[in-house]
């Protein structure tokens, strides 16, 4: 069906036909007449099916034809995104949509400047793209005003929930008009998300597209059965073997994706990683980077990838399998955008066997089972193990010394206590080994004679034999006289 069928206002076709829009994809040939008449919307649908135009279209086209603009302090539309990375591409997408309707058009989410966020917010927004954390900071410092809030959307619900932002939501919530029109889209519907749903939706329109198998089906899937720590020679020789136009390598972990980054970096592969632990700028000229092909490959977790919205990524890897199945197809769907195809190879361990049970339980297909090269071992011995490859991070040096400082019972910036070789703590006694060094005392403690008085700890050492002169170390008597004139005493000593 084309966009022109679906009562959508000339503004808005135009903006579409000039990024050469014509055709809608069935999540949205479903949403927007719903939309138009302004009922609230209930929507299951994956990342890549083309959900952000399904409600930011009708939301444009309602907003321009209300003839009403932001007044200062004031927001119109609120889309909630669980990530930095989704929000910005949300944003980006309403600007496209919205070229030439005066809309303005803000983001807040961490990393950014606060100050622009309250100069942005005082202006007057007619579309504001966040992050729950973020905005419920300016909320607390009264800075964000909702109470004019038209259009609620809530986007990737179940992400949101799963990082712990339902309280953040209801906080939200709270600060919203009891009349407006709500939106909330989610690639899962357990029944928890049902639970939050009906919190923020009155009778909603459901619309469900794109069963969680069909990205799946799209994408060539193998599997590869290797050592954990063998992986990375072999992730090293696939990307240097395939015809790779743009790749994403999947880790579970954020210190795990810093890893693959410095041991590909050891092995002449280029490479930038994307994951929490990265400022704004880092995770924004990564993403940059990779969209304009000056670097290929980028390593991200799974909670970094949402919003990654790349064209033209021809591989995924599963470097290390994800322990939630439903993760393991948003991360193969992201090469299988808008249609296309694309392929996806899983490193799978002995201790990742179930999740790939699960995986493919899920899907409902088999993975096909790539077996390792003939000459693996040979070129994996091959392979250069740089000094710069194996050098941990900051962070994990941070944390080894955190660990080691704990167990040893040390403050910070306490030296750290050598260790004796065979165990113990204290400066080894000499070099030879532990059982040729000399015991400690060879004979029998010495006993004092009958009769001679046992040497007290504090007396000091006297004789000619140690060249010491001979003191008298007796405590001086102190005596009190009488002070001259001018009255009272002082004490005198020696």
């Amino acid at each position: 069906m084309q966009f022109k069928e679906l009562g959508l206002s000339e503004t808005v076709l135009s903006a579409l036909a000039a990024k050469g829009y014509t055709e809608a994809t069935p999540i949205q040939a479903q949403s927007i007449p719903a939309l138009l008449e302004g009922r609230d919307l209930l929507g299951i649908a994956q990342t890549g099916t083309g959900k952000t135009a399904a409600f930011m279209l009708p939301s444009i086209d309602r907003l321009v034809k209300s003839g009403r603009r932001a007044q200062p302090r004031g927001t119109r539309m609120l889309v909630l995104a669980p990530t930095r990375e989704l929000a910005a591409q949300i944003a980006e997408s309403a600007r496209n949509y919205s070229a030439g309707t005066g809309l303005r058009i803000a983001t807040i989410f961490g990393g950014t400047s606060i100050h622009k966020n309250k100069t942005d917010l005082a202006r007057g927004v007619d579309i504001l793209v966040a992050t729950p954390g973020r905005l419920v900071d300016l909320l607390d410092q009264c800075y964000a005003i909702l109470l004019g809030i038209e259009i609620l959307v809530l986007d990737e619900a179940d992400q949101m929930l799963d990082l712990g932002f339902i309280h953040a939501l209801k906080r939200i919530v709270r600060e919203l008009p009891a009349k407006r029109q709500s939106l909330f889209f989610s690639a899962t519907m357990p029944k928890s998300i049902r639970e939050l749903a009906s919190q923020f939706i009155h009778e909603p329109v459901e619309v469900k597209v794109t069963p969680v198998a069909t990205t799946a089906e799209r994408v060539e899937q193998y599997v590869t059965y290797v050592n954990q720590q063998e992986k990375q020679a072999l992730l090293t020789m696939k990307l240097k073997e395939l015809d790779i136009d743009r790749a994403l390598v999947f880790t579970r972990t954020k210190h795990g994706a810093d890893r693959v980054v410095r041991l590909l970096a050891g092995n002449g592969i280029a490479s930038n990683a994307i994951h929490g632990n990265k400022s704004q700028p880092q995770r924004e000229r990564a993403l940059g980077e990779f969209r304009a092909g000056k670097v290929k490959i980028l390593v991200a977790t799974d909670i970094a990838a949402r919003g990654i919205d790349v064209s033209g990524v021809s591989h995924v890897f599963n470097f290390e399998l994800p322990n939630v199945p439903e993760q393991y197809v948003h991360r193969i769907g992201r090469t299988a955008r808008a249609g296309n195809d694309g392929i996806a190879l899983s490193f799978c361990a002995d201790d990742e066997r179930p999740y790939l049970r699960d995986i493919e339980r899920l899907t409902r297909q088999k993975l096909t089972v790539a077996p390792l090269p003939e000459d693996f071992l040979a070129e994996a011995a091959k392979l250069t193990k740089s000094r710069v490859a194996v050098q941990p991070s900051r962070s994990e040096q941070a944390g080894r010394q955190g660990r080691e400082m704990q167990r040893d019972g040390r403050r910070p910036g306490q030296p750290q206590r050598q260790r004796r070789e065979g165990g113990g703590e204290g400066r080894p006694r000499d070099d030879r080994p532990r059982g040729e060094q000399p015991r400690r005392h060879e004979g029998p403690r010495p006993e004092a004679a009958a009769g001679e008085p046992r040497p007290r700890r504090f007396d000091a050492p006297q004789g000619e034999g140690r060249g010491d002169a001979p003191r008298n170390y007796a405590r001086p008597k102190r005596k009190w006289q009488a002070k001259p004139a001018g009255g009272g005493q002082r004490r005198q000593g020696r």
